[in-house]
């Protein structure tokens, strides 16, 4: 069984949050705290093995309490916060702290955000939590040298996803070849985590629109909610936006995205399959291979979750496996113009 620890200082939501959770016979809500003053003595007490854990609280914020927990007794947390900006923002900040996960209050607008928080939380229980102390390796100095041959790069994440996408892109050189990135989060979430590595990155990166052109320098974040980022155009691509179902049990869809970079980039795809939970992307990244291009997959050691990756490899679509630091400098590497004959080395 996997222990829970519901923090919310709203009585209603740790109901919702208990009922979501007692349709999987696999987890047990053993307590619940109204702030975290109440869920540190719940957590000496109970010992869970996950929390969900609330944004805005009484006493102390969630990130105040999460920075403290994470440096004195790390454990796998799912955040569950507001889908506004500002609940975006912070959840964004929890992610970066070694929150596990995130999902979104239920709304009037989104009733069924809660679908799929046991999943998330079976996620979390297994996931690799770093203590806070144990920081990632700063950024390299980005060379200004980079020339960036004709290909494409595409990146797909989940759980963990949000800290491996500021790994690589603040490696990024500011002309690096065009990206795409599915990343599995909550819609008005993508809008901030895209600003968020913006900030990070020399490239520009932002939300991908619909018509964007793919041109060097330009990293586009696929929204989330209901559509799925794919790309067209053999002669000048560009990031296609679409209303859709889930696929793979997504939308956006890491299959939908590498399918489409498969067909249109074909031998000049460069597919990057990073942490995450479940197998979305392992078809797609095997597609990018099987058509001549190049394809990348984080190891087992640095993933808060080696599910997406792990899939992939087991039908053989990974031509590599990396741990996160050297993800960037392989990117680099398979994207970098290479002289011709006649020019000077």
């Amino acid at each position: 069984m996997i222990r829970v620890l519901v923090v919310d200082d709203s009585a209603t939501m740790r109901m919702l949050i208990r009922q979501a959770l007692a349709a999987d016979r696999s987890i047990e809500v053993v307590g619940e705290a109204g702030d975290p003053l109440e869920a540190r003595e719940a957590i000496k007490a109970l010992s869970p093995d996950v929390i969900t854990l609330d944004v805005e609280m009484p006493n102390m914020n969630g990130i105040d309490f999460l920075e403290r927990l994470m440096r004195l007794r790390p454990m796998p947390v799912v955040m569950v916060s507001t889908l506004t900006t500002r609940g975006a923002e912070v959840t964004l900040a929890a992610l970066e702290l070694g929150a596990v996960d995130c999902v979104a209050k239920p709304s009037a607008t989104a009733p069924r955000t809660f679908d799929g928080l046991a999943d998330k939380v079976r996620a979390a229980a297994s996931a690799r939590v770093r203590p806070l102390g144990q920081a990632r390796a700063q950024p390299a100095a980005v060379e200004e040298t980079f020339a960036p041959a004709d290909r494409v790069v595409a990146i797909g994440a989940s759980t963990g996803g949000v800290e491996a996408l500021l790994a690589i892109v603040e490696r990024l050189p500011a002309n690096c070849a065009p990206t795409v990135i599915t990343q599995h989060m909550p819609a008005t979430f993508t809008r901030s985590f895209a600003e968020r590595m913006n900030r990070a990155s020399a490239a520009e990166v932002r939300e991908a629109r619909d018509g964007d052109p793919l041109t060097p320098g330009k990293v586009f974040l696929a929204p989330g909610g209901d559509a799925h980022l794919e790309i067209d155009g053999l002669t000048h691509p560009r990031c296609r936006v679409t209303r859709g179902s889930p696929v793979s049990g997504h939308c956006p869809s890491v299959d939908v995205l590498f399918h489409s970079v498969a067909r249109t980039a074909k031998d000049r795809a460069v597919g990057v399959i990073l942490t995450g939970m479940g197998r979305d992307g392992a078809k797609g990244l095997l597609a990018i291979r099987d058509a001549g291009g190049r394809s990348v997959g984080q190891n087992e050691a640095t993933c808060v979750v080696y599910g997406m990756p792990k899939a992939a490899f087991e039908i053989g679509a990974v031509e590599r496996q990396l741990p996160l630091e050297r993800i960037a400098g392989a990117i680099r590497q398979l994207t970098t113009r290479q002289p011709a004959p006649h020019e000077d080395r």
